[in-house]
């Protein structure tokens, strides 16, 4: 396998450089998929040694489809072959005069079906109303979404997501791309999604154990005379915020050299490429949209996803423009395309928001889709488990860069279950808050919608320190792997270099001991090493429990919500500090 993925790499590397940094002069083929170099060698009048030659071609039995071949200039004047005064002609029909293409996109709805005025949601019944009013004002309109689609509410979980694709199929959706939750279900359930859309789910650097494509790479759409070429782009982070099960035996490529391979591939066919992104833009990131831009040339339009950017009038990396719709269809993007045969003359994205999108009716078949899963899901999720005086705090913004009541009472709920010295569960698994007042299944999937179950390891001290280091290291910036912890108190120095800002960790009251060996309660996805809690991957499991969902319904029905609070479980040394100085005083 280790000998397979380094000659995939080779071959990748010389197929870079020769459509990248041949010479501009002389005349090029383009290399079809089942061409040899003999045949294209006799085709032309020429030996293979000339051709390899010319090109530099290291192996000449290695040749590869969008591969731009230079042929030597000594042909003979009466062989016949293709027009070498051209690449690859494109068809005769090309579009000589300005067109207007539209393009409609989401990313990263997290299963946000339904409107919702309070969270700021558009709902999809009322995107479609927009879709169609769109494509009424300018019928060349394309509609593609970027990732993270089929998972993270009640409505699309109970269901595996088939309630997302029915909507996108009743919408009318081109394309999409597989963003890391889009995995949740496992990849079997989502090459079955995939099956169910009527568009396809697009990721051009996903590849199985035999180096096929996991998913399509790309499709050409065309509208209005003008041909689109759109390719998928996923993050390699799926293998750790998607449970590393769901995505075992795949293998996430290079995303700049897939894409490099992409443009090569429909430079030719095309007169608009268009990257559908789930890199996002997070400086975290190793792989990113705008990395894309920077680094590949030929790309038009990047639809982004991934980061929840909210990106009002897009944003120019060289002569890419890349375009995102924040989070949750709280924003509908448009992007407006002047084309001018194969040149896109301008590109003006703009975003519809929450207020302005409400404003419209629903669409009557999305609705209908829409009620019929309610009706369905509305016996197991209507069950009330609890009511509450309290609201209990599960919003992004919180429980990725602090301490939170919600938090709090999931890792007491796994201290309680299971008995452990400790617990800890990352920020990132916790989707929602949850209001004052009646407590519902639906809610509490909502809050915990991954499925995920609880486990046991035994962990030292010190990976204990090392996995509070990794999950504090971005502090105060927002992170996924933000841990919420229960049996323990932390004080951190986030003014220290990354890797040393723990000041202080206390386990009843005692000092953490780096020998010692704790059991430590946590969720199946960190276990695994998700969310780069890679510490814990070779930890032996040593008990599992029901699914986290299931074990905080246990416990808020038998203690209520209020025994959690807020109380200093994770503190700064500067906030550590102000507390002594005023009990001193």
């Amino acid at each position: 396998m280790k000998n397979r993925k380094i000659l995939i790499f080779v071959l990748t590397f010389v197929l870079v450089i020769s459509t990248t940094v041949m010479p501009a002069f002389g005349a090029f083929y383009t290399v079809q998929s089942g061409d040899v170099l003999w045949e294209i060698a006799e085709r032309y009048g020429v030996t293979i040694d000339e051709i390899v030659d010319f090109n530099e071609i290291e192996d000449r039995n290695l040749i590869f489809p969008g591969q731009k071949l230079e042929i030597p200039d000594n042909l003979t004047s009466d062989v016949e072959g293709p027009d070498l005064d051209v690449v690859t002609p494109m068809p005769d029909d090309l579009v000589d005069e300005e067109v207007m293409i539209s393009i409609v996109h989401t990313n990263d709805t997290h299963g946000r079906i339904v409107e919702d005025g309070y969270a700021g949601n558009i709902g999809f019944a009322k995107i479609a109303t927009l879709i169609e009013n769109k494509r009424a004002e300018n019928p060349n309109t394309l509609v593609l979404d970027a990732g993270d689609a089929l998972h993270g509410q009640t409505i699309a979980q109970l269901n595996e997501g088939e309630s997302v694709v029915k909507i996108f199929n009743e919408i009318g959706y081109d394309a999409m791309t597989a963003g890391n939750h889009d995995f949740n279900y496992g990849k079997e359930r989502l090459l079955e999604l995939s099956e169910m859309a009527e568009f396809p789910i697009l990721a051009a650097n996903i590849y199985a154990d035999s180096y096929e494509n996991f998913l399509p790479e790309y499709v050409i759409k065309e509208v209005g005379g003008v041909k689109v070429g759109i390719f998928g782009l996923a993050t390699p982070e799926t293998k750790f915020k998607s449970h590393p099960k769901n995505t075992e035996g795949l293998e996430f490529f290079d995303s700049v050299i897939i894409a490099k391979l992409m443009v090569a591939e429909l430079e030719n066919q095309v007169d608009v490429v268009v990257a559908l992104s789930h890199l996002g833009m997070d400086q975290s990131s190793t792989e990113r949209s705008d990395l894309i831009a920077e680094y590949v040339d030929g790309i038009d339009l990047i639809v982004d996803g991934h980061s929840h950017t909210v990106l009002e009038e897009g944003m120019m990396v060289g002569d890419t423009m890349i375009v995102q719709a924040g989070e949750y269809d709280k924003f509908l993007g448009v992007v407006d395309m002047v084309v001018e045969g194969s040149n896109v003359k301008s590109i003006t994205p703009s975003l519809i928001p929450q207020e302005e999108g409400i404003a419209v009716e629903p669409h009557s078949g999305v609705t209908e889709i829409i009620e019929e899963v309610q009706e369905e899901n509305n016996l197991i999720t209507e069950e009330v488990v609890v009511s509450s005086d309290i609201k209990l705090e599960g919003s992004r913004e919180f429980v990725r860069t602090g301490e939170t009541n919600l938090g709090n009472l999931i890792t007491d709920a796994m201290v309680d279950f299971t008995g452990a010295d400790l617990a800890l569960t990352n920020g990132g698994g916790i989707r929602a808050s949850i209001e004052a007042g009646e407590i519902t299944v639906g809610d509490v999937i909502t809050v915990l919608p991954f499925g995920n179950y609880v486990v046991t390891i035994d962990v030292t001290g010190a990976e204990l320190l090392e996995a509070l280091e990794h999950g504090y290291s971005a502090y105060p910036e927002s992170l996924g792997a933000f841990p919420h912890i229960s049996g323990m108190n932390v004080v951190i120095d986030p003014d220290q270099e990354v890797g040393s800002r723990v000041v202080e960790v206390t386990v009843d009251g005692e000092e953490l001991d780096p020998e010692a060996t704790y059991s430590l309660a946590t969720n199946d996805f960190l276990a695994a090493g998700g969310d780069d809690y890679t510490m814990f991957g070779d930890n032996e499991i040593t008990a599992l429990y029901p699914g986290l969902d299931e074990i905080l319904i246990e416990y808020i029905k038998e203690y209520g919500t209020e025994g959690s609070p807020v109380e200093g479980r994770i503190q700064t040394i500067d906030e550590v500090s102000y507390l002594s100085l005023n009990l001193v005083a």
